[in-house]
């Protein structure tokens, strides 16, 4: 997000609420209800963070507090609550289930006649796809070409989202530990796949650290009398190729079950970067540099790769923050190194090898299991960066949907991780242009580009209060600001859309 201040944020959120609100003074009250709290929920992201130490979004906790003020949330009395509390607002489920049930959806005409002209737009380029979902029932509202399958960009996250939760659950942590071979002096950092493993000092997103694990590690090895071991890593948990279809890329480090910092050699949290020709060995290193502080000296140079024997035990372990906190920040970052090694646990879970195939293969078999529109789909990867990933937009509405059913919480995150039109992760500096400026603060979505490839798929609340879920695919479009600005276009209508 661009470095604004909190009061230039705060202007702008009123200035934005406050045209919802005379707009809908009339006859949408309900929606610039929704509008003022989903603005609030932008600056409350942009200026507080958007998780706390479960994992939630701290944007869904005060959206609903928002709501109450604005008297549009229902707390049912909740033992604790209190007006104007924000720690005892609803979660994520209760939050989502609040716009729309008691507000009609729009009518399939309506919605055609503000769409079929802004996607004549030949910004969009030579192929364009389109589907629009009423969230409350599921029904398609509006559809073109919506069974066709085309390449998502990074939107196919939102399938490797849906996939890791199903198959591991919201609440699955991933493991780093360190196993010992006592009798043969031999120590192993063993992998077990987490993306967000940290040895810097600063840790912002709660993730597991290497530096406690040498803590603790090395305390355990003091307390047992030894201060000198042979140190080895392992990563034998994933099979295949480390290296993405695409080659080495500045936007995704190797496919490995053990890195540190996703094998940034810079000090970025996101985004492309350089990273390590090898994240595993570094990783290992930078263990050895750890416990060489803590008084724990380690033989025969570099750390070598091998495993342990069946001998060996755990003497500590360091878990990652739930796997419905990975799902939205790799959601509202984009973050390609989560997006692989989500798919990498899906396939761990599903039973399916641990290498690019079987990932695919157990994401296929777990949207299955939803029953979920597949045809014409393939899952080369769990990032997007393949070009023969192939998704519909009937899939991303279909994935959208069905996260927002009231009886499926554990996808929830799909939802919660979306960036904010204006304020948050890939969408910050977009919706800024007069044409579609109106959907700032009101469109939640996942963003997908690639060289000829722009794709948009998320959630709105329209002008009447109804929650309804959209995708927007292209390719062939003749640049990609063009189009993404016709896709802003596109969402912020639906936004606008008092369509009955």
């Amino acid at each position: 997000m661009p470095e604004l201040k909190a009061s230039q944020l705060l202007t702008s959120a009123a200035k934005t609420a406050a045209t919802w609100v005379a707009r809908s003074r009339t006859k949408h009250v309900t929606a610039g209800a929704t509008a003022v709290g989903l603005v609030l929920t932008a600056v409350v992201v942009a200026t507080t963070g958007p998780w706390d130490a479960s994992g939630q979004r701290k944007a869904e906790a005060h959206r609903a507090a928002s709501q109450e003020a604005a008297g549009g949330a229902d707390h049912d009395g909740a033992p604790g609550t209190r007006p104007g509390a924000p720690a005892a607002a609803p979660r994520a489920p209760a939050v989502l289930a609040a716009p729309g049930a008691t507000v009609p959806a729009p009518t399939r005409e309506a919605l055609a006649d503000v769409l079929d002209p802004l996607l004549k737009d030949p910004s969009l380029g030579t192929r364009r796809t389109a589907a629009v979902v009423d969230a409350v029932t599921g029904e398609r509202l509006y559809g073109k070409s919506a069974g066709d399958a085309l390449t998502p960009a990074s939107t196919i996250k939102l399938a490797t989202a849906v996939a890791a939760l199903t198959a591991a659950g919201p609440d699955h942590r991933i493991a780093t530990r360190t196993r010992l071979e006592k009798d043969a002096g031999k120590l192993v950092l063993v992998g077990g796949g987490d993306p967000t493993l940290t040895a810097r000092q600063k840790n912002p997103y709660g993730a597991a650290s290497l530096r406690t694990l040498a803590d603790e590690t090395a305390a355990s090895l003091k307390k047992s009398g030894t201060t000198e071991i042979t140190l080895a890593y392992d990563t034998s948990l994933y099979s295949g190729p480390k290296t993405h279809p695409i080659g080495p890329n500045e936007n995704l480090a190797q496919v490995t079950a053990l890195m540190a910092d996703e094998g940034r050699t810079d000090d970025s949290n996101s985004g492309p970067a350089p990273r390590a020709a090898d994240p595993a060995a570094s990783a290992a290193r930078k263990f050895a540099d750890l416990l060489h502080d803590h008084g724990i000296r380690t033989k025969g140079g570099d750390p070598q790769a091998g495993k342990a024997s069946g001998k060996a035990e755990d003497i500590a372990k360091v878990e990652s923050p739930p796997l419905s906190a990975l799902v939205e920040r790799m959601l509202t970052h984009s973050d390609n190194d989560i997006a692989e090694a989500l798919a990498r646990q899906t396939a761990v879970a599903a039973g399916e090898s641990h290498d690019f195939d079987g990932a695919g293969k157990a994401v296929h078999q777990q949207l299955g299991t939803l029953r979920l529109p597949l045809a014409g789909t393939r899952f080369a990867d769990g990032s997007g960066l393949d070009r023969t990933d192939k998704i519909s937009a009937d899939l991303l509405t279909g994935l959208l949907a069905k996260a927002a059913e009231p009886g499926r919480p554990e996808l929830r995150a799909v939802l919660t991780g979306l960036p904010v039109a204006g304020f948050t992760g890939t969408l910050s500096s977009r919706y800024s242009d007069e044409a579609d400026a109106s959907g700032t603060g009101l469109v939640r979505a996942k963003t997908g580009t690639l060289t000829g490839v722009n794709t948009l798929a998320g959630s709105v609340v329209d002008a009447d209060g109804r929650l309804l879920v959209f995708a927007f695919m292209t390719q062939g479009a003749p640049g990609p600001q063009t189009a993404q600005a016709s896709l802003d276009r596109l969402a912020s209508s639906v936004a606008n859309c008092g369509c009955r």
